[in-house]
């Protein structure tokens, strides 16, 4: 009897702790009469939400009101609560954005006007530099804007427009015509846009028209923008973030233990770098829905769209699984038909016939399909390019196969990826001769991307030099096209100066020799090559280290070939914040002392261990350059230089290097050394280097010999004294004289 009563107390105790358990559960879930639309935007997801308990704090409040523009006036519009921007479209999916419509500054005078945009200051938005551009319009306008960051450091950014009076039409674009666009550094919440009308001679030089400034999401921009005006907004994209409350109040993170954890279908991360916008969930492969609600995340059927279950073949059935997929053998119900009407010639050849049509129109659908890709990712343009182009040809470059590629990267697994660029993923895979490869799989092709991708085939395909990323081929029959490279183990230049490889620190001689294989890659390029290329992105993220740490230049993607009697380019400009020379963002032509430039920074990354942009630390400018050149007119140049590199080599060996480097970082381009005197520079002081070092070796030598010999007449002069002591002993008992010879 009281063995019943523990047992039934027992029960009791486990079904009150599943009740608690299942109602805390309960808790998490958002209150399912949470207004999900408003207007025309018919999806308000959580984390954002209208009404109490919809949302997740304050900042992500959404309130639905009537609009203030006159022409729609009554008609509900979703709003930002706090920061009363009107609310376009939120995506939640990874990493997250939310379109909101964004005022453009303008200017209808002949002076100088600025304003400030503080509104996302202090906020978790913020504006998605992958998304947005920075456009200035308008006959002879010069805009520019001040990146504002929290520690009061400041970037520099702008553009000019020319001056030609052309119609802007439904669905241009900016095509330098009265325009110009740029891109906007990483974790931007407030600048400051400045716009400085010019006067010109030409007939439209625009001094009664107004000058534009502003951010706008660039594919809206390329696809839907019209004529400005100065009332108008435009749609500008904005990244989120949470601070490590607000995250682990999400419900997905409340009472999370580690088995619950796992057993999910969504994965969070919570991002330890300051101000680095990456705290968010997200669903796993093979679900999607709302990854910040318990339960959010629900299973794609992947047999329902033959872009996800491509593995499976023509005879073969798709069985979706939670999470995934499998491919099963089919039933051969034809078989069975054929042996139950085997006495029937005619349903024999009628079967036959129909099977070998199917199996031809389904080849023909795959190679069409094929052929589309090969269209759509440039294959004919490539041809173009590859057989116009008398120093490369198809051969060089392998066309790889979708399938071969898939298998490399275990279909590109999340796992394999080992780094993120401009231009798209770069994932790590093995082919089935067992070599490592570096695989880019590129984002989604718009024209100007799929110009930079040829643009890049293109030149690795004449390119050969050791110190230049190999190219091994590319495949054009995916969806979006891949890129395949020799594997490069150890990383970026920037990565290694960062310390993040702790087992082998960059030391002097490593820094030094890094930094002559790099100006030996660009000499390469800017006069051994048949044809003069102009890199036109040198960056430390750009030069990658192989497995003994020799430096390899990457990344070719705005790389041009010029003629060699050509003496410029003259492009929009393009690179990287901190790198970009002054004289080619002021007058839009790029030389070979523009890349030139762009190593002098990454010069002084070696030297002194600094990121080129940085608003974290002591110094008193955002740009590594300005740093540099001013500590050294200052004669403060050894208290910017990294430790690593004042112990290790000879001050009158640093200040040369030094020197070098503000040579290469003067604002005027004529008066920087060649990327030829740059390289000899450099090896000079690494021969010099190396020759002291051998003369202190044989110097030591000399030491050591000069003690053996010492030590060896000191033997010699003790064994001659002790025979001649025994010669005169012996003469005592000889009547005949001793003569020793000498």
């Amino acid at each position: 009897m009281e063995l019943q009563m523990v047992l039934f107390r027992m029960l009791v105790l486990v079904i009150m702790c599943s009740i608690l358990n299942a109602f805390a559960r309960a808790s998490n879930v958002i209150n399912r009469s949470c207004q999900e639309y408003c207007g025309n935007v018919s999806m308000i997801p959580y984390p954002f939400g209208i009404g109490n308990g919809c949302f997740v704090d304050d900042w992500f409040e959404i309130v639905c009101k009537s609009s203030n523009d006159s022409y729609d006036l009554g008609f509900p519009k979703p709003y930002l609560k706090r920061l009363d921007l009107e609310v376009m479209e939120i995506d939640i999916t990874f990493p997250g954005r939310v379109r909101v419509s964004y005022p453009i500054f303008s200017s209808c005078t002949n002076v100088t006007n600025s304003t400030k945009n503080l509104k996302l200051e202090k906020t978790p938005f913020g504006f998605s530099e992958n998304d947005n551009n920075f456009v200035a319009m308008g006959c002879n306008n010069s805009a520019s804007m001040w990146s504002i960051f929290p520690d009061d450091s400041v970037s520099y950014g702008g553009c000019k427009s020319p001056c030609y009076r052309a119609p802007f039409t439904n669905g241009s674009h900016c095509n330098a015509t009265n325009c110009c666009q740029t891109t906007i550094p990483s974790y931007l919440q407030a600048f400051s846009t400045t716009i400085q009308p010019k006067l010109s001679s030409s007939p439209y030089n625009g001094s009664n028209e107004c000058k534009y400034a502003f951010l706008v999401d660039q594919n809206w921009f390329e696809t839907n923008f019209t004529e400005p005006n100065p009332n108008m907004s435009v749609p500008v994209v904005l990244y989120w973030t949470f601070d490590n409350t607000t995250f682990y109040s999400l419900p997905t993170m409340k009472n999370m233990t580690a088995r619950e954890y796992k057993n999910y279908t969504y994965i969070c991360h919570l991002a330890l770098v300051l101000r680095n916008p990456t705290n968010h969930c997200d669903c796993e492969n093979g679900y999607k829905g709302n990854p910040y609600l318990l339960g959010g995340c629900g299973d794609i059927n992947e047999c329902t769209d033959p872009d996800f279950n491509i593995t499976c073949t023509p005879n073969t059935r798709c069985e979706n699984t939670e999470g995934s997929y499998r491919c099963v053998a089919a039933k051969n119900t034809k078989l069975s038909i054929i042996i139950g009407v085997s006495t029937s010639l005619g349903v024999l050849f009628l079967i036959f016939s129909g099977w070998g049509s199917y199996k031809v129109i389904k080849k023909r659908m795959r190679i069409k399909r094929k052929e589309k890709f090969f269209k759509q990712n440039g294959g004919l343009l490539l041809q173009q390019q590859l057989s116009t182009n008398n120093e490369v040809n198809v051969e060089n470059t392998k066309l790889f196969n979708s399938e071969e590629l898939e298998k490399a990267t275990d279909r590109f697994s999340v796992d394999r990826i080992i780094g993120h660029g401009g231009q798209g993923t770069v994932y790590k895979g093995m082919l089935a001769d067992g070599r490592i490869v570096a695989i880019k799989k590129s984002m989604v092709i718009d024209e100007e991307k799929l110009q930079a991708f040829i643009n890049e085939v293109v030149i690795l395909s004449r390119i050969n030099h050791r110190n230049v990323v190999k190219l091994l081929g590319c495949c054009l029959e995916t969806k979006v096209p891949l890129l395949v490279y020799e594997f490069i183990p150890n990383g970026t230049l920037a990565e290694y100066l960062n310390g993040q490889n702790e087992e082998f620190s960059p030391t002097w001689d490593m820094r030094l020799r890094i930094a002559i294989e790099v100006a030996r890659a660009l000499f390469y390029l800017h006069s051994a090559a048949s044809s003069p290329i102009y890199h036109r992105d040198i960056k430390s993220t750009n030069i990658l280290l192989d497995e003994k740490y020799r430096a390899k230049v990457a990344d070719f993607g705005i790389s041009r070939s010029v003629a060699i009697e050509q003496t410029h380019l003259s492009t929009l400009v393009q690179g990287t914040f901190g790198y970009v020379d002054p004289e080619y963002f002021r007058s839009g032509q790029f030389t070979d002392k523009s890349d030139v430039y762009s190593f002098g920074v990454v010069l002084a990354e070696l030297l002194t261990g600094e990121k080129a942009i940085s608003s974290i630390g002591a110094r008193d400018t955002k740009s590594l350059a300005a740093f540099f050149v001013s500590s050294m007119e200052e004669n403060n140049l050894f208290n910017i230089l990294d430790n690593q590199v004042l112990k290790e080599m000879e001050k009158e060996k640093i200040i040369a290097v030094a020197n070098l480097a503000k040579r290469c970082l003067n604002l005027k381009g004529r008066k920087r050394p060649t990327m030829r005197e740059v390289a000899m520079e450099l090896e000079a002081n690494q021969m010099s280097q190396n020759l002291a070092s051998n003369l202190q070796q044989k110097y030591g030598e000399i030491e050591d010999a000069k003690t053996e010999i010492s030590k060896q007449r000191d033997v010699v002069s003790v064994s001659t004294t002790s025979s001649m002591d025994s010669a005169i002993a012996a003469s005592s008992f000889d009547t005949q004289p001793l003569f020793i010879s000498s």
